[in-house]
């Protein structure tokens, strides 16, 4: 069976880059725009992991993945925050807020698809 990823990402650019990466590697590809459209996907579609932009339009990043985490049916899925924000500290509120993994944009596809493998590997 494909493992199905969620994509919470408002800019199209990078959802299609996304699409494509993910695509290519045989994963199937969900997506959302903002961050209470990725809690009602995440919801409907139980995904096998979440790739989540911080900044987002309605509710960001941050308070996604705490809504996401705080429900017993949604908090065993890996939430991977990809994104812009790489000061210092900012790694350590979105795994305060509840994300597993931290990639800076721009990334390497080649380690954002390990990072993807690792904690699908790990979910079962």
């Amino acid at each position: 069976m494909t493992h199905r990823i969620l994509v919470i990402e408002d800019q199209e650019d990078n959802r299609t880059i996304l699409r494509d990466l993910l695509g290519a590697a045989g994963f199937t590809y969900l997506e959302a725009m903002d961050g209470a459209a990725g809690i009602e996907a995440a919801s409907r579609e139980m995904p096998d992991l979440i790739l989540m932009d911080i900044q987002l339009p309605e509710v960001d990043g941050y308070e996604a993945t705490r809504r996401i985490k705080s429900d017993p049916v949604l908090a065993g899925i890996p939430i991977i925050a990809v994104t812009s924000y790489a000061l210092s500290g900012d790694e350590a509120k979105a795994r305060a807020a509840g994300c597993d993994d931290y990639v800076t944009k721009p990334y390497s596809p080649r380690a954002l698809l390990a990072k993807v493998r690792k904690h699908l590997a790990q979910g079962g």
